[in-house]
């Protein structure tokens, strides 16, 4: 079902564990949705994550980096590097950078990821939950003033915005996307249907449309196994359609999310997965949903 498949994988990481600091992958390493990440708490370098892309029937034509959860003082010297990798490799083509928006630096640092010529966007996870084993941050920054302040920032660069945030965020999201019809806004990781209830799936779906009502706002189909570490094509089924359903195929990109989600399965088994799922697209909601969706919105 994958064979010819060609893709542009919207969201995959690199990380060299010598140039660059990642707390979350530095002993003593954390627990949290992803359970036990020391299998991949090791360099992932550009040759490691095409060896994986290479073992099925994809073809990989272009990457969109993620930043990576580096240490934020890193943030930049992430963007360095990725940039040099491109320079002289080739990948990724587009770079989503890390920046703190309500932190005071935020604007010097924007400008100096937006000097990068691959740089495109910018990623500041914003998962919020009361239960500290599923939240990220503190507090939530969607109702921080300062936050808010550093995103609308982001317009004057032509940066998007990678928004990664739990359901019960995405009305607050919604409005943020309303109020900068401007900045691109691309939903990360299915909106992270982290309770899997009948209340936890009607809260992810009533966000979900709320999000797909604002036309500036994407979505990226990755990172469901990292709620669901046991997943089978069934189980994966239900997110997958309805967010086509939802946002349409020209505002939905599939996506690897690797290496973290090498922790639950192999590049070709979550492409196949998604290939045979998405069986009853049109050829052109495939070209879209596989590549063209990830070239029109990140650029390249």
């Amino acid at each position: 079902m994958t064979q010819h498949l060609d893709v542009v994988d919207a969201h995959m990481h690199l990380w060299d564990l010598k140039r660059i600091r990642y707390p979350w992958l530095t002993p003593p390493l954390p627990v949290g949705i992803t359970g036990d990440v020391s299998p991949i708490a090791r360099d992932y370098l550009l040759d490691d994550y095409l060896d994986d892309a290479s073992r099925g029937d994809v073809h990989v034509r272009k990457i969109v980096h993620i930043e990576a959860g580096a240490l934020p003082a890193d943030a930049l010297a992430e963007t360095q590097w990725l940039q040099s990798l491109a320079d002289e490799r080739g990948y990724p083509q587009a770079i989503v950078a890390h920046a703190e928006l309500e932190k005071a630096g935020a604007a010097e640092l924007l400008e100096r990821h937006a000097a990068h010529p691959n740089v495109r966007g910018i990623r500041q996870i914003l998962n919020w939950h009361p239960d500290p084993a599923k939240t990220y941050t503190p507090r939530d920054l969607l109702a921080d003033e300062a936050w808010r302040a550093g995103f609308a920032r982001l317009k004057h660069h032509g940066l998007s915005f990678d928004l990664q945030i739990y359901p019960a965020q995405m009305p607050a999201a919604a409005r943020v996307a309303s109020r900068h019809p401007d900045t691109t806004l691309i939903l990360n990781h299915t909106g992270m249907p982290v309770a899997k209830d009948e209340a936890g799936i009607e809260a992810w779906r009533s966000g979900m449309r709320l999000l797909a009502a604002q036309p500036n706002v994407a979505v990226k189909i990755s990172g469901l196994a990292m709620l669901d570490w046991h997943w089978s094509r069934d189980s994966l089924r239900p997110f997958v359609l309805e967010t086509l359903e939802i946002f349409g195929a020209q505002r939905t990109m599939i996506a690897s999310n690797f290496p973290v989600d090498r922790l639950f399965g192999a590049f070709s088994n979550f492409y196949a997965a998604y290939a045979r799922i998405l069986a009853g697209a049109s050829s052109a909601e495939r070209a879209n949903l596989f590549s063209g969706t990830a070239e029109r919105i990140y650029r390249i």
